[in-house]
């Protein structure tokens, strides 16, 4: 009886050892296969980056629009940030220009002016729609003679 509980005992312990090797060897394989996936995970992101990076070209320019007051600030800049690709646009009171920022891919100077001259208000290159003029509170009404861009 000796003689089958150590071959009992030796087949049991070739067991455990074939099976930690398989455990050990499955482990390895995934860690393996995670690392892989992190890698490609980061480099697409990294590509993605540098393709969008390059899409954007931004453009800042500055010119005049007539107005008088805040309500007159805050039409003028509302309708230049409503054009499609403008991402900041800041009018000046005392100078009477305004300052845009904005993809040109999506738009150009002209279609911003348009936009402008659409919500009443003179620019440099368009006058002002005159319906919309007639719209604007009183203390909005400008003189058409205004210099601007100061």
């Amino acid at each position: 009886m000796n003689f089958s509980k150590k071959n009992h005992e030796h087949k049991n312990k070739n067991a455990n050892n074939v099976s930690k090797k398989v455990i050990l060897s499955i482990a390895v394989i995934a860690a393996l296969g995670l690392t892989s996936c992190k890698n490609e995970t980061k480099k697409e992101t990294e590509t993605t980056t540098i393709e969008v990076s390059k899409e954007i070209a931004m453009t800042d320019l500055s010119f005049g629009v007539r107005g008088n007051c805040g309500m007159c600030k805050s039409t003028i800049e509302k309708a230049a940030n409503g054009v499609e690709g403008v991402s900041k646009a800041t009018w000046d009171v005392d100078k009477k220009k305004i300052d845009v920022s904005f993809d040109d891919t999506k738009t150009d100077v002209m279609t911003i002016h348009k936009a402008i001259a659409a919500s009443g208000y003179d620019t440099e290159k368009v006058t002002g729609s005159e319906e919309a003029y007639k719209d604007l509170p009183s203390c909005c009404k400008y003189d058409h003679e205004m210099t601007m861009n100061q």
